[in-house]
């Protein structure tokens, strides 16, 4: 009997002291108890950030900061987005096609309306590939909100919902006669309620979406908007009827048989052979962005 209530006594002590030290509050330099730290503290260097901690097997404080100064970059090293090379907008700012390349204006009321004020034209031709795409993206993303007329009518606007403010209205003469900067800064930063959609939506998406909702503005304007021709506005130009007999030539050329034999089964000579090694058009994504409102 009196070793139990000695074991008691024992446990009990335990749980106090256990209690005490979980229960420490940080103050100064010290975080307070952590339980299992190294779930919140790297152990591992990481270049361009800086994390030591104590268990760190990088040697001292400063030494650690060495290591995770930023270095200059290997030689031959290519910026993401400029794979292709870079090419420059009538504002004078960099792109690449769907690259990662930098927005050069702030999250504010100034630089949303510097960006309509320089931002002028699409970078992208229209294209009927394009607007179908758009299509997509613009109805998963935009038309919950916007309505998938562009009308300010979406989901959350209608039937009673408690949405804090009406969606913008694209097909009024404000948002049509708006330059495309005012949309691509809203889609890159947000607008109002409206969060930000750069990490959804790549650099080139982004574009497509902005030439989406003018041949929406163009439809309820019962005017013409696609590959062919643009009647809505000046600006954003379609890609013609050679754009379409292009990529009608690259689908047909993309059914050539790459295993060295024609379409009778026969090995090729050099005269028959076909090029199967295409060019690499990938890029990262990240650049301008725009105003959906």
């Amino acid at each position: 009997m009196m070793d139990i209530k000695g074991n008691i006594r024992y446990i009990a002590l335990y749980i106090v002291v256990a209690m005490f030290f979980a229960c420490q509050q940080p103050g100064g330099n010290t975080t307070g108890s952590e339980y299992m730290p190294d779930m919140g503290h790297s152990l591992a260097y990481e270049a361009n950030h800086y994390n030591y901690y104590y268990p760190n097997t990088w040697g001292s404080e400063d030494e650690y900061y060495a290591y995770a100064k930023p270095r200059k970059p290997v030689e031959g090293t290519i910026p993401r987005g400029y794979a292709g090379g870079a090419q420059v907008s009538d504002a004078g700012i960099p792109f690449a096609a769907n690259g990662a390349v930098p927005y050069y204006y702030g999250d504010t009321d100034d630089e949303r309306l510097r960006a309509t004020a320089e931002l002028i034209n699409n970078p992208y031709p229209i294209t009927d590939a394009g607007l179908t795409e758009a299509k997509d993206l613009y109805e998963i993303y935009c038309g919950i909100c916007h309505g998938n007329k562009g009308d300010g009518a979406g989901h959350l606007a209608r039937d009673g919902s408690p949405y804090p403010v009406q969606p913008a209205n694209f097909l009024l003469p404000e948002f049509i006669e708006s330059s495309n900067g005012r949309f691509y800064h809203a889609i890159e930063y947000g607008k109002n309620v409206m969060g930000a959609y750069k990490d959804k939506l790549s650099y080139e998406e982004r574009w497509q979406v902005i030439h989406y909702i003018r041949s929406l503005q163009a439809k309820e304007l019962k005017l013409e908007y696609n590959q062919v021709v643009n009647t809505l506005n000046a600006v954003d130009k379609p890609a013609g009827i050679a754009h379409k007999v292009e990529v009608a030539m690259e689908d047909i050329g993309g059914h050539h048989h790459t295993d060295g034999s024609d379409h009778d089964g026969h090995d090729s000579d050099d005269n028959h052979s076909h090029d199967t090694e295409g060019d690499d058009h990938g890029h990262d994504d990240d650049h301008h962005e725009e105003d959906h409102h």
